[in-house]
């Protein structure tokens, strides 16, 4: 009897061990299906990967224009056209060509600067070439005002060197190099007829070893206006002693993907249309890459045009067949594929994890997340991380005193890409005016826009809607009547956007009651780049000190 009431009461005295094991592991299952909800959170709004080795395309519902990819080693690397968005050309990595996360960004400035520190819609960087030769990555991009540009890095991740003017002149555009088996150096490139007044040539020229610098003007190897029209974009390539070129030709919204092969490097090259829309939804196919894995799979990286959506990243699989590619899926055998929506993943030997480059950002680190860009070459005062408080703090910038609108006359706007077709993005800021007439707010931006604005008016915030349409023609901006007066200096500002890019605007003291204001908007894309969203503030009045936001986080949601 003693010895079982001795078990009775050791079972007693362990009774709130057991409790507390129980407790901890119970919260620990909790504590980690929160954290899987942070991590699923931070996959973002549009996830490619499906989780069953499969992936749906684009694999970035993203603006990732003219994307260039290549493989070194187990990684793949790829940048795309950055316009005037300043930090510029940036670097994706990607393990499985699926899931990929921005690690860089090859131009923090744009040159040359004194043309670039206002804003410049439609120009700045055109269609890049990214390479891995001798141990270095070079990047290959066009400013169809100057020139054919070069930067290079030991890693993808940075440093970047300084822009090298290769080859100068105005209208040369899609620049893509070639190192030859014996050591000569080429580059392939068209023309933008906007600036040359000649279009849908490709031109192959010398460059030193080093790739420096251009040798001569180069010789017409194809001529596309009869068969290719508006041929462009194109990409040197060798293999089993043919030099392949790939371009796009027929325009970006009804074309297709050109494939021209050569034993010699200046020709005479034979085409071949190697993939086009056929029956799928994905209009195009237009610019992109050729990417062999170590196994022989190939793949195909391009991009499409959606409208205010921008250029999104599509993944297809790739074939040969008699020494010519077959992208898509070639279901009748003539040799020419049409675009997947749904497919295997590609075979890099283990499944990697889902990721997605950034979207959200609570703005806790020394400088706001790699989604962000200006409107032009930011002066490092228009946003200073303040990361003891946990918060981005942007100033009041003076408009310009020809104002005619944000988009062509202000640098200091905070963007970001839009994401997928369809998402909600909050933002909590507090308004820490100081002048009146400074203005803060929410902005959808592109060629048409419309904000969210706060205007500081003695002390009082009038919160309203501002609408300009066909911005990039000088047109000026129209704020709806309907106004709220507060004097309470927090909002939470919201743009709620649907799968057609119709944008409904409100805003909230609390995060809890949002109010709408305004209109419906449908957002439009802006010069060669989809609509964008972020955050300004501005003043109108010259003064010798400014009043700010800070930003405490910016959530997209779907």
């Amino acid at each position: 009897m003693n010895k079982k009431f001795t078990w009775i009461n050791l079972f007693n005295k362990n009774i709130w061990k057991w409790i507390i094991v129980i407790v901890f592991i119970a919260c620990s299952t909790q504590e980690k299906r929160f954290a899987d909800d942070i991590l699923t959170c931070h996959q973002g709004v549009w996830v490619s990967d499906q989780g069953n080795d499969t992936y749906r395309n684009p694999i970035l519902h993203a603006d990732y224009s003219d994307p260039d990819v290549i493989r070194v080693g187990n990684d793949f690397y790829m940048t795309a056209s950055s316009f005037t968005c300043v930090p510029g050309l940036p670097v994706l990595h990607s393990y499985d060509l699926v899931n990929w996360s921005i690690i860089a960004y090859a131009l923090p400035v744009q040159y040359p600067r004194e043309v670039y520190d206002y804003p410049q819609q439609g120009r700045g960087v055109w269609a890049p070439c990214l390479r891995y030769h001798k141990g270095e990555f070079y990047i290959y991009y066009s400013d169809p005002d100057f020139g054919i540009y070069l930067v290079k890095a030991k890693s993808p991740a940075g440093p970047w060197s300084k822009p090298v003017l290769v080859k100068l002149g105005k209208g040369i555009i899609d620049p893509s190099p070639l190192w030859d088996n014996d050591g000569k150096a080429y580059l392939v490139h068209a023309f933008a007829g906007s600036r040359a007044g000649i279009k849908s040539l490709l031109v192959v020229c010398r460059m030193n070893k080093k790739g420096t610098k251009a040798l001569d003007d180069g010789v017409v190897i194809f001529d596309g206006h009869e068969h290719h029209p508006t041929i462009e974009g194109p990409k040197f390539y060798k293999r089993n002693g043919y030099y392949y070129i790939f371009a796009p030709a027929g325009g970006v919204t009804n074309g297709w993907q050109t494939v021209l092969r050569s034993r010699n490097v200046y020709g005479p090259y034979e085409d071949k249309v190697v993939m086009d829309q056929g029956n799928t939804v994905i209009d195009g196919p237009h610019q992109g890459a050729w990417v062999e894995l170590s196994n022989g799979q190939h793949w195909f990286i391009h991009f499409q045009d959606k409208g205010p959506y921008g250029r999104v990243v599509h993944l297809q699989p790739m074939f040969w067949k008699n020494e010519w590619p077959v992208i898509g899926i070639d279901s009748d055998g003539d040799g020419k594929g049409q675009p997947v929506l749904v497919y295997k993943k590609p075979d890099v030997g283990k499944t990697w994890s889902v990721n997605t480059p950034p979207e959200s950002d609570e703005f806790n680190g020394n400088a706001p997340g790699p989604q962000w860009q200006w409107n032009a070459n930011p002066q490092p005062y228009w946003a200073i991380a303040f990361p003891s408080k946990g918060i981005l703090r942007l100033y009041a910038i003076q408009t310009p005193e020809n104002f005619r609108n944000f988009y062509l006359d202000v640098p200091n706007t905070l963007l970001q890409k839009f994401p997928a077709p369809s998402f909600t993005a909050t933002a909590r800021i507090k308004f820490n005016a100081r002048n009146t007439g400074e203005k803060a707010g929410l902005i959808i931006m592109g060629r048409d826009y419309a904000y969210l604005g706060i205007t500081n008016d003695n002390g009082q915030f009038i919160i309203s809607q501002t609408l300009c349409y066909s911005a990039d023609e000088g047109n000026t901006e129209s704020e709806f009547p309907v106004k709220y007066i507060t004097d309470n200096s927090q909002f939470y500002l919201r743009v709620t956007v649907n799968d057609s890019a119709i944008c409904s605007f409100s805003y909230s003291h609390d995060s809890l009651n949002f109010r709408t204001i305004g209109t419906t908007f449908k957002a439009r894309e802006g010069g060669w780049i989809g609509a964008k969203m972020g955050l300004f503030v501005i003043k109108t009045a010259k003064s010798n000190d400014a009043g700010c936001v800070d930003a405490d986080w910016f959530r997209v949601e779907n």
